[in-house]
């Protein structure tokens, strides 16, 4: 008997897929760390060298990593949003200034824009991507607007054309967050190399971890030598002369953060590939079932799938995406309805939770306070109701995606059928 012909595991039926047998990135059955990484590490135990300046870790795996990347200058730091935040202290706004990205993101994205002083501007994104949709952005674009950062979610390439365009006409620079994103490809070209800068993190659940850490990148000299400085309290550590150039942070990665980063960056591109392979069998695996559609990419495009989306026709099923999610995860699927709230609607920004009591720079650097008014992008207040979230990784086999899919399609049949026969869905 099929999968799908019995009862579903919330009301009291077999799950799918055993609780806990899936490989998950919180833990060792889904990451790759292993004897390489030991060995890295053990270097530096045995040198004595922890700290970036003193050893050599963290210089050969910025060297390595621009190699791969195609690109002149990289700078590591302790975060994906020190990178960021080393991008934006690069482009150097004043206080007001304002940056546009998408409300769709980690607050990491957000974070060092405020830190900087600068104005975080919320465009919407394009419903079939759910990445910044280039009409918005250039509608949001004021004479105080420095520079758009570009989120590639999920691991799929945002198109950075049309914002290239925008950027260009209006003279701004445009950040590339990839925190998400490592060897996505948009028509051929590795997605960080396209705009200004790119910014890259080493987060426990990324495609390649040393914990925490982050890399920004660039092509551009000038920014190169900024960069380099923000990370190092504008300290130009050449000569003997002890002076910081201007205020900035220490976000210097250590020699242990370096070790186990060189170690995971050999093992990146059989990380990707593995990824793809198992995300085709599953997108393959769903061509019959019409109320689920997995991301599309175009000529040229490349995925490395650091989650696995999906467009949900909830209208078909006669359900929302939460009670989806919660038959898909009774059933052991790794599942979610939709990613985060607008980043407009979280605390920290809906209630200027910034600088002490003051507001800023929500508050005091204009005449008028600035606001976010509900549906000032309507199509990320939707992203929710139309969005499943499978967590995705290199360790899965083809058997736990065939389970994946029959766990998909099973709950899918289920409310089909309920739907069809009037009857009450829940």
């Amino acid at each position: 008997m099929e999968a799908w012909e019995g009862r579903l595991a919330k009301d009291g039926g077999t799950p799918v897929i055993e609780p806990g047998s899936l490989p998950t990135v919180s833990d060792a059955s889904g990451r790759t760390f292993g004897e390489e990484e030991l060995a890295e590490l053990t270097e530096v135990i045995r040198s004595g060298r922890l700290g970036r300046n003193e050893g050599t870790k963290v210089k050969v795996f910025e060297q390595a990593f621009a190699r791969r990347w195609g690109v002149p200058h990289a700078t590591a730091s302790t975060s994906g949003t020190a990178a960021l935040h080393l991008a934006i202290g690069a482009i150097n706004p004043d206080p007001g200034d304002e940056i546009i990205t998408t409300p769709i993101t980690d607050f990491g994205t957000i974070i060092p824009i405020l830190m900087q002083n600068a104005v975080p501007v919320f465009a919407d994104i394009d419903p079939e991507t759910w990445c910044l949709d280039p009409a918005s952005v250039e509608q949001r674009i004021t004479e105080r607007t420095r520079a758009i950062i570009l989120v590639h979610l999920f691991g799929r390439p945002a198109d950075p054309d049309p914002i290239l365009d925008i950027a260009r006409r209006y003279g701004l620079r445009v950040i590339e967050d990839c925190s998400q994103a490592f060897l996505t490809e948009s028509k051929g070209r590795l997605v960080g190399t396209i705009g200004d800068i790119g910014c890259f993190s080493f987060q426990q659940s990324k495609h390649m971890s040393c914990g925490d850490g982050g890399m920004t990148i660039t092509k551009d000299e000038e920014l190169a030598w900024r960069i380099r400085l923000f990370q190092d309290k504008g300290w130009p550590r050449e000569g003997n002369l002890r002076t910081h150039l201007f205020l900035s942070p220490n976000y210097r990665m250590t020699e242990l953060q370096g070790a186990v980063g060189l170690a995971q960056l050999k093992k990146l591109d059989d990380v990707v590939r593995r990824r793809e392979e198992r995300a085709r069998q599953l997108t393959l695996a769903l061509s019959d079932v019409p109320e689920l559609r997995p991301i599309r990419l175009g000529p040229g495009d490349r995925a490395s799938y650091w989650l696995y989306p999906m467009h949900v026709d909830t209208e078909s099923l006669g359900i929302s995406t939460k009670v989806l999610a919660y038959a898909l995860q009774q059933e052991g699927l790794p599942a979610r309805a939709g990613y985060v709230e607008p980043m407009y609607k979280v605390p920290a920004i809906r209630d200027r939770h910034t600088y002490g009591r003051s507001g800023y720079p929500f508050v005091g650097v204009r005449k008028e306070e600035i606001i976010y008014p509900d549906g000032l992008c309507p199509h990320a207040e939707a992203m929710a109701e139309r969005m499943i979230l499978l967590a995705w990784n290199e360790g899965f086999t083809e058997e736990h995606v065939r389970a994946i899919a029959s766990g998909l399609k099973k709950v899918v049949t289920y409310y089909r059928q309920q739907k069809h026969q009037g009857g009450a869905a829940g």
